[in-house]
C-alpha cells in the first residue's frame, strides 16, 4: 500500500516534518502547507481537497487536530538532521529553461493540445499538405498541416521526460525570430475570405511541429471547361471573392505575388476563400522546383533554364509575377547580372496571378496549354542572363495572353477585356490596382449607382511590416530536409467531443439575429414571484397564493398546488430519491410538495416559522446536500430546517435587514440582504465564514437577487448595479440599468437581468483570473416589471408582475 500524502505538496505524512491536520470539512493536509496557503478572508481557508471555505483558527494549523489514524500508518519515522548553518530555503531550479515568462505567455495559447490532432492511418504519400485531418476544437472539422520545424523524437539523454508543451516551447525558442514572427502573423490573421490558421501542433512520434489550418473544400478544375455565357455571374462572384481576400491580406501588410489553382477553396455556402496553408505550400513548391531545375546547371540562369522553370510552373498550375520570380532566383544565387527586382515587388504583384487565375477559371485546361506553347516558341538564342533579356520569355506569355483575351472573351466579358490586358503588363507600376479589378468584375454581376461610396478606394495606410508571403521565411523552410518534406502524412481524426456552451451561444446568437420565439403562459391571478425547474416540469409561484405546474414540452398548464394562506414569496425544486418542490410564503409557512406523477394538490408536509412584531415572511429558500432547507426571513435571520420532518436545526444571525436571497454553490451558502452585504456560511456547522461587500458608511445598496455558476457569483442591487465575484474575489462592479434589478440568472458566460425597467438584459462575461469584462450583448423588451428569471437548456423563462410568464426559445 502506498503511504498517504499531502494533497498540496505530495509529501508523505509523518509525525515530524509533515504533520497531518484535519480541517472542519473532514479533509487533511500537512501543517506546513496549511500555513502557506493564501487566505483571502480572516480566519478562513479554502480546503485544498474540496475547495470549501472552512474556519481556520487564528493560532494557526497547530490548533487543528492531528489525523491520528494516518499517523498510525507510520510506526517509525526517520528524523531529518539539519546541518548547522545550512540554508534550507535557498531556491534551486530543477529545470532551467531558456525562454522568458513573456515568451511563454505569448506562445502557450498558440499551441494546441496534443489530443487535438490524432493519426488515423499509418502510411501515405504526397505533399506538405495533409489530406485528411480533424481538429477537436470544432465539430469533427477537417484541418490541414504544414511542417514548420523539427525536434528530437524523445529525450534519450535525459532522465526527465519533458511535457508536450515544454518540448513545443523549446522547439519554438530554437527557431529564428523571423520565422516565429511569420507564424504569429498567420495565427493572428482573422480577415474575411482567408482560411483560418488555428495554431501549432507537435507530432511527438515523428518529431515534427506543424502549423494547423482550417481545411476547406476544393473542386475539380475540369468542371470549368466549356463554360457558357450563363456562367458569367458565378465566375464573377468567385473572382470578386478572390480579390477581396487578397485585399484583406494587404490590410495586414501581406502580399503574395503567386497563386496556384489549389489556393482557392470553398466553404459549405459556396463562398470562395484563399487558403493560407496552400499559399505556403505553393511557395515551397516554387522553391523546390527552382532547386531541382538549377542544381545541375552549376551556372547562373539563362533563357533556356528560365524557359524550363516557367514551363514547370505552368504545368503545376502556378502563376507568379515576373518580379517575384526574379527575386527568388536572385536569392538562390542563380540570377546575378542586373538583379534589381526587389524594389518592384509590392501589392501590385498580386494583380498578375489573379488575372491568370481568373482566365484559368474561364478557359480551363487549354489556357495553360496555350501559355506553355507560347513559352516554348520563344527562341532563347542570343539571350543574356540579365533580367532585361530574361523578360523576353515573359513577353511571349503576355503577348499570348493578350491574344487570348481579345479572341476568347466576348459577350458579358467585354467590359473587363481592357483591364485584364493591363493586369499582365510586365511593369508593375503600369498595372491597375486590385480594387479596380474588383470593381470591374463586380459590374458583371450587378451595377449600382451607389458604387462611389464603396470604401475600396482608400489607400493602405499605417505603419506595418510589409512582406511577400512567398518570399518569406516559412516558404524557405523547404531548403532544409526537403526529402522529408515530400512525405505524405496520413489523415487525422478527432478524439473528443465538441466544446461546451453550444446552447448558450446559439441562444444569444439567435437573440441578436431576432430569431428567438416567445410564448405566453397565463394562469396566475397576481404577480409571479418565483420559477423553478425539475422532474420535467416548470413550477411558478405567485402572490395569488398558488403554485402552478407547467409542461416543459408544450408549456401548457398541467396542475396547481393549493394550500398556502398567504402570498408565496420563494420557490425551489429538490432532486433526489423523493423529488419535491418547496415553497415559502409571507406568513412563515414552508410547504413541501411531491413532484412525482400523479401530482397531488395537498402538500406532503408543512411547518411554520415563529413570528415576532417585525416579521415580514419568508423571502428566499435554498437547499444543501446535508438535507437542510434554508430560509431567508424578514426577521434578518437564516434558518436551517430538516427536510424530513421540518424540525429547526439552527438559526444563523448577522444580517441587519431582510434576507432577500439565498444560493448554495461549491459547498457554501451565500446570503444576500437589504443591508447590502453577502455573507458566506458553512454548510456543515452553519458558522459564518466571511462577508463580501462590506457596507460603506452612509451608502446602503440593497441586494435583491443572487445567482451563481461554478466559481462565479453575481449580486443584483436595488440601484441597478451588479457585482461579480470569482473565487470570492470582487472582479467587476457596474451599472446595468437605472432602476432596481429584481432577478438575475447566470449560465456559463451569460448573465441575464430583469427588473423595474421591464427589459431582460443579456451580458457576456469574458476575461481570466486577473481581469474580467462584462459586455452588453442585447436586451428583450417586456410588457411589465420582470420579477423572476430562470435559464434552462437553451430556454429563458421570465415571470412578470402582470401575471404573465414568457418563455423565449428557438424552433417550434
Amino acid at each position: 500500500m502506498e503511504p498517504p500524502e499531502c494533497p498540496v505538496c505530495l509529501q508523505c505524512y509523518n509525525g515530524d516534518c509533515s504533520v497531518p491536520r484535519v480541517l472542519a470539512c473532514g479533509h487533511t493536509a500537512c501543517e506546513e502547507c496549511l500555513t502557506n496557503l493564501p487566505k483571502k478572508f480572516p480566519d478562513t481557508i479554502r480546503c485544498p481537497a474540496c475547495t470549501v471555505l472552512v474556519k481556520f483558527p487564528p493560532q494557526g494549523p497547530s490548533a487543528l487536530p492531528k489525523n491520528i489514524d494516518l499517523l498510525r500508518l507510520f510506526p517509525s519515522t526517520s528524523r531529518v538532521t539539519v546541518e548547522p548553518g545550512r540554508n534550507l530555503k535557498k531556491s534551486v531550479e530543477f529545470v532551467i529553461r531558456s525562454w522568458s515568462d513573456d515568451f511563454y505567455a505569448i506562445w502557450k495559447d498558440r499551441i494546441l493540445l496534443h489530443d487535438a490532432v490524432s493519426v488515423e492511418n499509418g502510411e501515405g504519400e504526397g505533399s506538405d499538405l495533409a489530406s485528411s485531418f480533424t481538429d477537436c476544437l470544432k465539430d469533427d472539422s477537417t484541418v490541414s498541416l504544414l511542417r514548420v520545424a523539427s525536434f528530437q523524437h524523445d529525450d534519450c539523454d535525459s532522465v526527465l521526460k519533458y511535457s508536450y508543451v515544454q518540448r513545443m516551447m523549446s522547439c519554438l525558442w530554437g527557431m529564428r525570430e523571423e520565422e516565429r514572427n511569420e507564424i504569429d502573423a498567420m495565427i493572428s490573421l482573422k480577415q474575411r475570405g482567408i482560411s483560418k490558421v488555428i495554431g501549432l501542433w507537435g507530432d511527438l512520434k515523428n518529431g515534427v511541429l506543424y502549423l494547423v489550418g482550417e481545411k476547406l473544400t476544393g473542386f475539380s478544375w475540369e468542371e470549368f471547361d466549356n463554360l457558357t455565357e450563363d456562367d458569367t455571374s458565378c465566375l464573377a462572384m468567385i473572382g470578386m471573392q478572390i480579390c477581396e481576400a487578397l485585399l484583406n491580406l494587404h490590410k495586414e501588410g501581406i502580399f503574395t505575388g503567386c497563386l496556384s489553382v489549389s489556393c482557392v477553396k470553398f466553404d459549405e455556402f459556396g463562398n470562395a476563400f484563399v487558403d493560407l496553408i496552400e499559399l505556403l505550400v505553393t511557395g515551397r513548391n516554387v522553391y523546390r522546383l527552382i532547386a531541382e531545375e538549377t542544381s545541375s546547371f552549376g551556372k547562373p540562369v539563362g533563357a533556356l533554364e528560365m524557359r524550363m522553370i516557367l514551363v514547370r510552373l505552368l504545368q503545376k498550375g502556378i502563376f507568379m509575377s515576373s518580379e517575384v520570380l526574379f527575386e527568388l532566383l536572385k536569392e538562390q544565387n542563380v540570377l546575378i547580372k542586373n538583379a534589381s527586382s526587389k524594389d518592384l515587388v509590392s501589392y501590385s504583384s498580386d494583380v498578375w496571378p489573379v488575372c491568370f487565375l481568373l482566365l484559368k477559371l474561364l478557359l480551363g485546361k487549354r489556357f495553360s496549354e496555350e501559355l506553355i506553347e507560347s513559352v516554348n516558341c520563344v527562341d532563347p538564342k542570343g539571350c543574356d542572363k540579365g533580367i532585361e533579356d530574361l523578360l523576353l520569355l515573359y513577353t511571349g506569355i503576355t503577348e499570348k495572353l493578350s491574344s487570348i483575351i481579345e479572341t476568347e472573351l466576348g459577350g458579358k466579358f467585354k467590359p473587363i477585356i481592357r483591364i485584364l490586358s493591363q493586369c499582365c503588363c510586365l511593369d508593375p507600376q503600369a498595372r491597375p490596382a486590385l480594387n479596380d479589378l474588383w470593381k470591374c468584375i463586380r459590374e458583371l454581376v450587378v451595377y449600382s449607382r451607389f458604387s462611389s461610396i464603396i470604401g475600396l478606394n482608400k489607400p493602405i495606410s499605417g505603419k506595418r511590416k510589409e512582406y511577400s508571403l512567398v518570399l518569406g521565411e516559412l516558404c524557405r523552410l523547404v531548403e532544409v530536409g526537403s526529402k522529408e518534406l515530400e512525405e505524405e502524412f496520413p489523415g487525422m481524426k478527432n478524439g473528443t467531443e465538441a466544446g461546451e456552451g453550444k446552447v448558450d451561444i446559439d441562444f444569444v446568437g439567435r437573440l441578436a439575429e431576432g430569431k428567438m420565439k416567445s410564448k405566453d403562459m397565463r394562469g396566475h391571478q397576481d404577480s409571479v414571484t418565483g420559477l423553478a425547474v425539475g422532474g420535467g416540469f416548470l413550477f411558478s409561484s405567485s402572490l395569488d397564493k398558488n403554485i402552478l405546474v407547467w409542461s416543459l414540452k408544450d408549456f401548457s398548464h398541467v396542475h396547481t398546488f393549493k394550500g398556502h394562506q398567504d402570498k408565496v414569496m420563494a420557490l425551489i425544486h429538490i432532486e433526489g430519491a423523493e423529488p419535491v418542490c418547496v415553497s415559502g410564503d409571507g406568513g412563515g409557512g414552508i410547504f413541501v410538495w411531491s413532484t412525482t406523477f400523479p401530482l397531488e394538490e395537498q402538500p406532503l408536509r408543512k411547518w411554520y416559522e415563529p413570528k415576532d412584531w417585525r416579521y415580514t415572511g419568508i423571502h428566499a429558500l435554498a437547499y444543501s446536500e446535508y438535507g437542510h432547507v434554508f430560509s431567508g426571513s424578514g426577521d434578518n435571520t437564516i434558518k436551517a430546517w430538516s427536510l424530513q420532518d421540518g424540525s429547526l436545526v439552527c438559526t444563523m444571525t448577522g444580517h441587519k435587514s431582510v434576507v432577500s436571497t439565498l444560493v448554495v454553490q461549491n459547498g457554501v451558502l451565500y446570503s444576500g440582504s437589504w443591508d447590502g452585504n453577502v455573507r458566506l456560511w458553512s454548510l456543515s456547522d452553519h458558522s459564518l465564514l466571511t462577508m463580501l461587500g462590506e457596507e460603506t458608511p452612509g451608502i446602503i445598496r440593497s441586494i435583491l437577487s443572487l445567482a451563481a455558476d461554478d466559481q462565479t457569483l453575481v449580486a443584483a442591487y436595488q440601484n441597478g448595479d451588479i457585482q461579480i465575484w470569482r473565487d470570492n474575489t470582487l472582479m467587476k462592479s457596474m451599472q446595468i440599468q437605472s432602476s432596481a434589478i429584481l432577478s438575475i440568472a447566470v449560465n456559463g458566460k451569460w448573465v441575464f437581468t430583469g427588473g423595474w425597467d421591464k427589459t431582460v438584459n443579456v451580458q457576456e462575461l469574458s476575461g481570466n483570473e486577473i481581469s474580467l469584462d462584462c459586455t452588453h450583448v442585447g436586451s428583450i423588451p417586456g410588457s411589465s416589471v420582470i420579477t423572476s428569471l430562470l435559464y434552462w437548456e437553451g430556454k429563458l423563462f421570465a415571470g412578470f408582475a402582470d401575471t404573465t410568464i414568457k418563455v423565449y426559445y428557438s424552433g417550434r
